[in-house]
C-alpha cells in the first residue's frame, strides 16, 4: 500500500522491471507484472487509514470470517475488516507479536504464486518465538492440514519453512525485539523479490530516492541488500551470486 500509487509504478519498474495493468478491484489498485507473469499489487492507501506505507503479505482464505474468528480466538488483533472489496472480502491483522497481515476471500489471480519463476523469492516472518508464530499461523490457515493444496512446514537451522510443492512460500524467523526502537528489528513480514544483476537494481533504486537499511549480503548462491522506497517501504532485493 502506497501513498502515492503513480510514484509507487514508476519506482518499482524501474529497480525490478515491473510493468502493471489495472484490475477488478478499481483504479486505487494495480497488478504488477514481471515478463507478463503477476508478481505483487500495489493499491493506493487510504487517508483516513493510519496506516504505514508497506509490503504486506495476503493469504487467500476460503471464508473471511471463520478465519477472523479464528484471529479473535488466539489471541491477535483484527484491525481492518473483513470488508467487502472489488470482487471478494478482505481483512488486516496483526498476530500475537504485532506482524501485521492480511487475508483474502474471492478470485485471486490467475498464476499469482511465490517461491517460483519471476514473482517474489519468499516471504519472511521476523517475529520473537517462530515455533509459537508457526502454530497460530498454522491454526488461523490450516497450513499442513492435509487437503488439497495445503503446505508443509518444517523446522530447518532454528527457522519454520513453509513448502508449496517444490517451492519455498515463507520462512519464520525469531529473535526479533518488541520493543526495539528500529522498526525492521520489531516483529513484521518482510519480502524478498528476485533480480538478475543486484548491482544494478541497487542503482537504479539509490537514483529514485530509496535508501539501503542493510549492508550487502552473501551466501554461496546469492547476493541481496534490504532497500526502503522512497515513501519508507521496506524490501530485499536477492540475485544468483556470480560464479566465475
Amino acid at each position: 500500500m502506497a501513498r502515492d500509487l503513480a510514484s509507487a509504478q514508476h519506482f518499482y519498474a524501474g529497480v525490478l522491471g515491473w510493468e502493471f495493468r489495472a484490475s477488478s478491484l478499481g483504479g486505487s489498485f494495480a497488478v504488477a507484472l514481471r515478463e507478463g507473469m503477476p508478481v505483487a499489487g500495489i493499491g493506493a492507501l487510504a487517508e483516513r487509514l493510519d496506516l504505514p506505507v508497506a509490503w504486506t503479505p495476503y493469504f487467500a482464505v476460503v471464508d473471511a470470517d471463520v478465519t477472523a474468528a479464528r484471529i479473535h480466538e488466539r489471541g491477535a488483533t483484527m484491525a481492518v475488516g473483513p470488508l467487502a472489496f472489488g470482487t471478494g472480502r478482505a481483512g488486516l491483522a496483526a498476530d500475537p507479536a504485532g506482524a501485521v497481515f492480511g487475508f483474502w476471500q474471492g478470485t485471486v489471480v490467475p498464476d499469482w504464486s511465490v517461491g517460483s519463476g519471476r514473482a517474489s523469492a519468499w516471504l519472511e516472518l521476523h517475529t520473537r518465538d517462530a515455533f509459537e508464530a508457526s502454530i497460530f499461523y498454522g491454526e488461523v490457515f490450516d497450513w499442513a492440514g492435509g487437503g488439497t493444496g495445503c503446505c508443509v512446514a518444517s523446522y530447518e537451522h532454528d527457522h519454520v519453512v513453509l513448502r508449496h510443492g517444490h517451492d519455498t512460500v515463507a520462512r519464520i524467523s525469531g529473535g526479533a525485539g518488541d520493543e526495539a526502537p528500529d522498526p525492521s528489528i520489531r516483529p513484521r513480514w518482510h519480502v524478498h523479490f528476485p533480480v538478475p544483476d543486484l548491482d544494478k537494481a541497487i542503482e537504479a533504486a539509490f537514483a529514485q530516492g530509496a535508501e539501503a537499511v542493510s549492508p550487502v549480503g552473501t551466501s554461496t548462491t546469492s547476493r541481496w541488500v534490504d532497500l526502503a522506497d522512497p515513501e519508507g517501504a521496506q524490501f530485499t532485493v536477492v540475485a544468483p551470486q556470480d560464479t566465475f
